[in-house]
C-alpha cells in the first residue's frame, strides 16, 4: 500500500487500498479482525504516514465491498488504540503517536566529495540562475500555449524552439543550423547515447576519444556497445597520426575548448580532422560544452560549420543555466537524421513540451543572451582571482587553459609532488580537487602535480580562502 493516491488535501484514494482487499475477502467471521490487522500493519510500516487522512467509512466500505459497520468498527478500534485520531466533522486521520518505519527516499544525485572548498570542475554557479526571468517566461507560456501542443510532441522538439535554436547557434557559434536536423535532448549525455546507439547499429564497435578527456565518455559509449579508444593530443589538438592508425571511424572531440587541457584546435588541425572523417566515411562528434565562455580571445566557431555532413554537434544549458534542467540539443548530419529522430521517439516520445516552450520564449526575448553576459562577467572575475591566488600561494605554478571555460589546469612546481601525497593532504584538510590523471589513460610518472581546478561555482572569496587552505595544508 502507498499513499500515492492522495489528493492535495491528503485523502487517500481508492487505488491506495489494494492491500486491504485480502482482508476484505476473508471469511465473514474473521473479516473485521483481518481488516483491523491490515490497517494496523499499514500504519506501523509507514505505508500510511502520520497525518494521512483516511476515506470516510462509507467510501472505504464501497471500495472494499464490505459493510459500512465493519469499517466503522475498525476505525473506532484503531482510534482507541492510538493508531488513528478523529473529530466530529473532521474525518479520520493517522495518528502521530506511532513510530513507524517510514520508507525513506534516497538522494543519488552526484555530490561534491565534501570538504570546506570544492575545486572539482563541472558545475556552474547555480545561484546565478535567472529565477525571476524564468518564472516570468513560465507564467507567459502557461497562459499562451495552445491546448493541442500539450500532446505528444515532434520527437525532434517543438518547431518554435528548433527555429530559435538554429538562429542562436548560427549567430553565436557559427553553426550551419537547419531546424529540421536539430533534435532537442536531455543534455549532452542523451545526445551521446543516441549517437552511440546509431553508430553501433551501423556496424561500428569502437569510437575514438581525446586523452585526456571527459571521464564520462567511457561509460556512455559502453552503454551503446562501443569500446572507447583513447587518442593522444598535441599542441594543436587531437593528434592525427594516432587517429588514423587506430582504425576507428568515429571520434568524440571538444575542439573549441578541449576538456580538460583548454586547447583550442588550430585551423590546420580542424582541416586535418575533417579530411580524416571524409577519408574513412566517418563522423566527428563535437561536444561544445562551454562554447559561449571566452575571455581573452575571440570566440572560436564550431567545427560543424566547416562540414555539417561529417560533424554531429551537441550542446546544452548545463553550464549557462543549470544542469538540472536537462535541456540540450543535437544537430545531426543529414545521413543520420532519420535514424536519430526515430531513436529519440522510441526512447522517450519527445522532450517535455512546457520546458521547450519556456526555453523558446527565453531565447526569443533575449533573456538567454543576457544570462550569458552575466555569467561571463562573473566567471572571468573568478578566473582572475584563481590565477592571482595560485601565484601568491604557489609561486612558480604554470596555469593553462584559462582563455575560456569554467576551469583551469594548474601544474605545480616539482617540490609539491608526488601527486598522491599532495591530493591526500588536501583531502585531509577538506579541499576537494580533481587531478589531471583522473582524466587520462596515460599515467605520467614524473611526480609533477597537475590539477583541473573548477572555479565557476565558487565566489571570489571562497576561491582565495580555498587556495590559502591548500597552502596551509601543505605547510602543515
Amino acid at each position: 500500500m502507498t499513499t500515492s493516491g492522495t489528493n492535495p488535501g491528503g485523502l487517500v484514494g481508492s487505488a491506495a487500498w489494494e492491500l486491504l482487499l485480502p482482508a476484505a475477502s476473508a471469511p465473514a467471521r474473521a473479516r473485521g479482525r483481518s481488516l483491523q490487522a491490515a490497517l494496523r500493519e499499514a500504519i506501523r510500516s509507514g505505508r500510511l504516514a502520520a497525518g494521512t487522512r483516511l476515506p470516510s467509512s462509507r467510501d472505504l466500505a464501497a471500495d472494499l465491498g464490505v459493510s459500512r459497520g465493519l469499517v466503522t468498527e475498525a476505525y473506532e478500534q484503531l482510534t482507541a488504540e492510538g493508531y488513528l485520531r478523529s473529530g466530529r466533522g473532521a474525518g479520520t486521520w493517522v495518528g502521530e503517536a506511532v513510530r513507524s518505519a517510514a520508507p525513506r527516499a534516497r538522494d543519488l544525485a552526484p555530490r561534491s566529495p565534501g570538504g570546506c572548498t570544492d575545486f572539482v570542475p563541472g558545475t556552474p554557479d547555480l545561484s546565478l540562475f535567472p529565477r525571476a526571468a524564468w518564472a516570468a517566461a513560465q507564467r507567459a507560456v502557461l497562459a499562451e500555449l495552445p491546448h493541442h501542443e500539450l500532446g505528444y510532441p515532434d520527437p525532434r522538439g517543438l518547431p518554435r524552439l528548433r527555429t530559435t535554436l538554429a538562429e542562436l547557434l548560427a549567430r553565436r557559434r557559427g553553426v550551419v543550423a537547419d531546424p529540421e536536423r536539430i533534435v532537442v535532448v536531455s543534455g549532452v549525455a542523451q545526445a551521446t547515447a543516441l549517437l552511440g546507439a546509431a553508430l553501433h547499429a551501423r556496424g561500428m564497435r569502437s569510437i575514438g576519444a581525446e586523452d585526456p578527456g571527459s571521464p564520462q565518455h567511457d561509460a556512455l559509449y559502453a552503454s551503446a556497445g562501443l569500446d572507447t579508444v583513447p587518442l593522444p593530443l598535441d599542441a594543436e589538438g587531437l593528434a592525427i597520426g594516432p587517429l588514423r592508425a587506430s582504425g576507428v571511424r568515429a571520434v568524440t572531440t571538444t575542439p573549441a575548448h578541449q576538456y580538460p587541457t583548454g586547447i583550442a584546435y588550430s585551423a590546420r588541425r580542424r582541416a586535418e580532422l575533417l579530411d580524416w572523417a571524409r577519408s574513412v566515411d566517418g563522423v566527428v562528434l563535437e561536444d561544445d560544452y562551454d562554447g559561449d565562455f571566452r575571455y581573452d580571445r575571440a570566440p572560436v566557431g564550431a567545427l560543424q560549420g566547416l562540414d555539417p555532413d561529417r560533424v554531429a554537434y551537441t550542446g546544452s544549458v548545463s553550464k549557462s543555466l543549470a544542469p538540472g534542467l536537462r535541456l540540450g540539443w543535437l544537430l545531426v548530419p543529414h545521413w543520420l537524421a532519420d535514424e536519430l529522430v526515430e531513436r529519440k521517439r522510441t526512447m522517450d516520445l519527445g522532450h517535455p513540451v512546457l520546458d521547450q516552450a519556456l526555453f523558446a520564449r527565453f531565447l526569443e526575448r533575449g533573456d538567454y543572451d543576457r544570462q550569458l553576459r552575466r555569467c561571463q562577467r562573473a566567471y572571468r572575475e573568478r578566473r582572475d582571482v584563481l590565477v592571482a591566488a595560485l601565484a601568491e600561494h604557489f609561486p612558480g605554478t604554470r596555469v593553462s587553459g584559462i582563455a575560456a571555460g569554467l576551469h583551469a589546469i594548474a601544474e605545480l612546481p616539482e617540490r609539491y609532488g608526488p601527486e598522491e601525497l599532495f591530493t591526500g593532504r588536501l583531502a585531509a584538510a577538506g579541499v576537494a580537487v580533481r587531478p589531471l590523471s583522473d582524466c587520462t589513460h596515460a599515467r605520467a610518472d614524473d611526480g609533477v602535480v597537475r590539477l583541473v581546478l573548477g572555479y565557476a561555482h565558487l565566489s571570489p572569496t571562497r576561491i582565495r580562502e580555498g587556495v590559502q587552505l591548500m597552502a596551509e595544508a601543505l605547510a602543515g
